[in-house]
């Protein structure tokens, strides 16, 4: 989008060309109002002039340092850790792990311990096509499937497949990448099962035989209690 078209209220006729597709699967899967824009507090801005607001959450926000914040949250991959512990470019780093002792929450995504674990759970298949829900179940030991990923670690949804019982081919796509029917030629006939974050992209051409797997975030009760009192206090910047 052009500069001057942010911030951008994300709504029911917003592209993810628009406001990329993880802004666009938060609004259509919660309901709740999202904004985007390249500098944060423009985006909450916009979101607190759109209405009563309790609580505003920004995801990747912890450097933007222009944006005040009452919490922070870091969430660590609990296999990868922090990697070579080196910042950008050296290594994956934003800033140093020096950081983490002046945030208010540390997660791990995959984590063992209940009290600091961030896991994502299953829920059921949805097609893309009619919003049609089949259990999680629905194509173990099905033929002809693929499995279709554009997202940071598509191992992770490869994996979930074979733990629900998919024998599927594996078709991976770059993090966020700008789907089109040209992505899907050759695939007519066969089942195509894909993330959440890719069917958002691929509604408008995947066809009839394309799911997406639904999953819900478990987390720590600590953190949900912490939240739901921060909101209670009605506390805006």
């Amino acid at each position: 989008m052009p500069p001057d078209e942010y911030p951008h209220l994300v709504g029911s006729n917003s592209s993810a060309a628009q406001c990329g597709d993880e802004p666009l699967l938060i609004h259509r899967r919660t309901g709740a109002r999202v904004a985007v824009a390249p500098q944060r507090p423009a985006a909450a801005r916009c979101l607190l002039q759109s209405g009563d607001i309790d609580i505003v959450l920004s995801d990747d926000g912890l450097q933007h340092y222009a944006l005040a914040r009452d919490m922070e949250v870091v969430v660590i991959d609990a296999q990868r850790q922090l990697g070579n512990g080196f910042c950008l470019p050296a290594g994956p780093l934003r800033e140093p792990r020096s950081r983490l002792a002046s945030v208010d929450h540390v997660l791990y995504r995959n984590g063992d311990d209940p009290r600091t674990a961030v896991r994502y759970v299953p829920d059921c298949w949805v097609n893309l096509a009619d919003g049609q829900q089949r259990p999680l179940d629905a194509f173990l030991g099905a033929g002809n499937v693929v499995g279709l990923a554009g997202i940071g670690q598509p191992a992770q949804f490869f994996a979930t497949l074979r733990e629900l019982g998919v024998d599927a081919q594996s078709l991976v796509f770059p993090d966020h990448h700008i789907y089109s029917a040209d992505d899907f030629a050759g695939l007519t006939g066969r089942t195509i099962l894909m993330t959440e974050k890719d069917a958002v992209k691929c509604a408008a051409f995947a066809g009839p035989g394309a799911w997406y797997l639904r999953i819900s975030a478990r987390l720590p009760d600590a953190l949900v209690a912490a939240v739901t009192a921060l909101a209670r206090q009605g506390v805006k910047r």
